[in-house]
């Protein structure tokens, strides 16, 4: 495959990003004039890091590469602290992630790569936080993934987490003020919950869902309230659970593979 690290000048995060892409290589057996000017696009896979991480977590730190190269897949990986993958107008002067992906990162993407525009051939997945993003991402914008992978998260009911995980809530809770309040929070576009929720009312076409989370994960409480959540409401989506591992990226590195499975792609 080929790898290239990007770094440009952000009009919504208000300074300089990176991303890392991954593109398909020329076959040996295709010329370069072949290959290069043959105007083919590509699937795409719109991967999200964690906590702490940045754009090149999943490069240093997974199969991802591998993954892509026997697919014929193109994989973006931008930067996004630790942003929740939303907007944050009041840090410093300004650090609109949830507006970067979709009024920037998507058109840079498709206006100067090979990418597939299509719906069919768009796919977004994530690792915690990542998935929280990847969440925040499908939910309010269906119409462009076929199919989202959220590892290791799911959406959160933040009631429950205030009475049953406080130490998680204290993260929400940053979240919640970054809003404007509990009441704005729960409107906006983060409570992934409601988002969901009123999307399978509507009958809304979601992305093909595919949540994962190892059984030693001290987030698989909230994974399990989520997915009888799931059943009540008759989500379509794929959950698996599994044994002897924690949050961690072997576990990534197995998830996602699946989850590229699972999409077909």
């Amino acid at each position: 495959m080929a790898y290239l690290e990007f770094d440009f000048e952000s009009a919504y995060l208000q300074g300089n990003t990176q991303i890392s892409v991954i593109l398909p290589d020329k076959k040996r057996s295709v010329t370069p004039e072949e290959f290069y000017g043959s105007g083919k696009k590509y699937k795409v896979l719109w991967l999200l890091h964690g906590t702490f991480g940045d754009h090149s977590d999943w490069i240093r730190k997974s199969r991802i590469e591998l993954f892509a190269c026997e697919r014929d897949l193109v994989v973006v990986m931008p930067s996004g602290l630790n942003a929740n993958y939303a907007n944050w107008e009041n840090f410093s002067i300004g650090y609109n992630m949830y507006d970067y992906f979709f009024e920037e990162l998507m058109p840079l993407i498709y206006g100067w790569f090979p990418v597939s525009r299509k719906r069919e051939d768009n796919f977004v997945a994530g690792l915690s936080m990542g998935g929280r993003g990847t969440c925040v991402y499908a939910f309010n914008r269906p119409e462009l993934f076929a199919g989202a992978a959220i590892l290791s998260a799911a959406p959160r009911d933040v009631a429950w987490d205030k009475a049953q995980n406080p130490g998680f809530f204290k993260r929400t809770q940053g979240s919640i003020d970054n809003r404007g309040g509990l009441e704005a929070y729960l409107a906006s576009y983060e409570n992934t919950w409601r988002v969901l929720d009123e999307a399978v009312e509507k009958g809304v076409d979601l992305p093909k869902l595919y949540f994962a989370c190892g059984k030693d994960d001290g987030l698989y409480p909230g994974f399990l309230h989520f997915k009888e959540h799931a059943k009540e409401i008759n989500l379509p989506a794929k959950f698996e659970e599994i044994p002897g591992y924690k949050h961690e990226w072997r576990f990534w590195d197995l998830t996602i593979e699946k989850a590229l499975d699972y999409f077909g792609i």
